[in-house]
């Protein structure tokens, strides 16, 4: 029989290599890391290939690209405010936006360092071959995501972030593959124009090939209608539902632009399951497999809204 050994408990100032992370973090003017990013929803999981970019003064650049589709999509922040950019649309949504210091964010390393330091009653744990810190997490949108697992290696960084719902279900997992903390950037490397590629790339779909519908539904919530709209360059359905918690539905053909598109929005970047939407009041829009969503309530919470449009969703990677 194995035995193991830990040391468990909350922890001061010195609490096992903690406070050598969070200073690494504090003192880095730049940083460079890459990993994989799952989510778990049900029984399905979610893959992304995650890179992100940060230089001193809160310029950051996440690239987010969907294994099962290759649908690449960046968060950028610099000066001129939040973008969600789809390169290969040549299109961007605009926020004026705490992003990313209103959430809890597990692929950044300043947002796990928010997280450990706010957390009075955060749990270390030690073994041989790292350091777990176990905190609470801050998912406005997603109050059933509770506590996340911080996993630090024998030089005090980051490997690996595990995220639990209030059923100790992991949810998020982000992987670190390589985190460089003396990376350099260019001067334009944060820029919108720099990062929204203008080579002509193939049109999407001018079609809805198929029609999704959400798998979860309000309770004494149905389908009332379905409309579809001829547009010039594609089309446009429009789904009605009615009852207890009326939302409204529109899915239409996602296009190209030829000329970069920058969309002024209120609201946060939110990432769903297989994409990063834009998230407002009562109303939620993204890209997702060459097809632009936009749902919109004015009964549903913006928890409520989510929930629906998490379960309209692209083929996941595994079942």
């Amino acid at each position: 029989m194995m035995i193991c050994c830990f040391i468990t408990g909350c922890f001061g100032n010195n609490n096992n290599g903690t406070d050598k992370f969070i200073k690494k973090v504090e003192k880095t003017k730049n940083y460079y890391l890459t990993g994989e990013l799952l989510i778990i929803n049900n029984e399905d999981t979610y893959k992304y290939d995650v890179s992100v970019s940060y230089k001193d003064k809160d310029y950051y650049k996440v690239e987010l690209i969907n294994k099962t589709n290759n649908h690449e999509q960046i968060i950028l922040r610099n000066d001129e405010g939040v973008y969600v950019l789809t390169p290969s649309l040549n299109k961007s949504f605009k926020f004026q936006s705490e992003w990313p210091y209103n959430n809890s964010q597990s692929y950044l390393l300043q947002s796990l360092v928010t997280d450990i330091e706010n957390d009075k009653n955060k749990k270390v744990t030690k073994n041989k071959k790292e350091t777990i810190i176990t905190t609470n997490v801050n998912y406005s949108n997603n109050k059933n995501l509770k506590n996340q697992k911080i996993y630090l290696n024998k030089s005090s960084m980051v490997t690996k972030v595990e995220v639990y719902d209030e059923d100790n279900n992991l949810k998020i997992k982000m992987t670190f593959d390589d985190i460089d903390l003396k990376s350099k950037f260019d001067k334009d490397y944060f820029k919108l124009e720099q990062n929204v590629s203008y080579e002509k790339v193939e049109e999407t779909s001018k079609t809805l090939e198929d029609i999704v519908y959400p798998m979860y539904m309000p309770t004494n919530t149905y389908l009332a209608s379905e409309d579809k709209v001829l547009l010039e360059n594609g089309e446009r359905v429009i789904l009605t539902f009615l009852g207890d918690s009326p939302f409204t539905l529109i899915e239409e053909t996602a296009t190209v632009s030829d000329e970069l598109e920058t969309i002024n929005m209120y609201g946060e970047p939110e990432l769903l399951i297989d994409t990063v939407g834009a998230l407002s009041d009562n109303s939620i829009t993204w890209i997702s497999d060459g097809v632009s969503y936009y749902a919109t309530s004015e009964t549903l919470k913006e928890d409520e809204l989510l929930e629906v449009v998490k379960s309209i969703s692209a083929v996941p990677v595994s079942k």
